[in-house]
């Protein structure tokens, strides 16, 4: 795909890019950790609002 920035701007951008700062290693995207994470919050939640509701209702 072809750049629309103007040349200069894109060698900017490339340089910027390039930077040891921007080179962070990062570990693979986990799908599983994030359904986990998902299930655990919605399973705590429903389990939290049980108990509220049984503090309530008597």
């Amino acid at each position: 795909m072809p750049s629309r920035l103007y040349p200069e701007d894109q060698k900017k951008v490339d340089e910027y890019l390039n930077l040891p700062a921007q080179k962070v290693d990062r570990k693979p995207f986990n799908i599983w950790l994030l359904l986990g994470i998902i299930f655990g919050a919605v399973v705590g939640m429903g389990l939290l609002a049980r108990m509220l509701a049984g503090l309530v209702l008597g």
